[in-house]
């Protein structure tokens, strides 16, 4: 099977907080094999998510609900919401690194 972009796949890839001390990933899937799928990949690897947000792997916390077809991942923001040094205070823009991230 040819590599595919998360959001290539996924019917929704969204971030936003999670209080002002987390972020979450959203992942929404169109069929149980593409939940499958995404499930058995990278996207859901802690090492992975921690590589491309720039937080600790042992933080990232991944969360299947095969009977949504969907995955939720959560990990500590960077900087808290709404300081000085946030710039997406509300982590809108956060999806798009997850979602050119290949499943394979």
């Amino acid at each position: 099977m040819a590599a595919e972009t998360l959001d290539e796949i996924a019917d929704l890839v969204r971030a936003k907080n999670a209080g002002p001390f987390w972020m979450t990933l959203d992942v929404f899937l169109p069929t149980d094999d593409a939940f499958t799928r995404v499930a058995a990949s990278a996207v859901v690897d802690p090492a992975v998510i921690a590589g491309l947000y720039r937080v600790d792997a042992a933080q990232v916390r991944v969360f299947p609900m095969p009977a949504l077809r969907a995955i939720k991942i959560s990990f500590p923001r960077p900087v808290v919401q709404g300081s000085f040094a946030d710039r997406d205070m509300h982590s809108g823009q956060q999806h798009v690194l997850l979602a050119r991230v290949e499943v394979r």
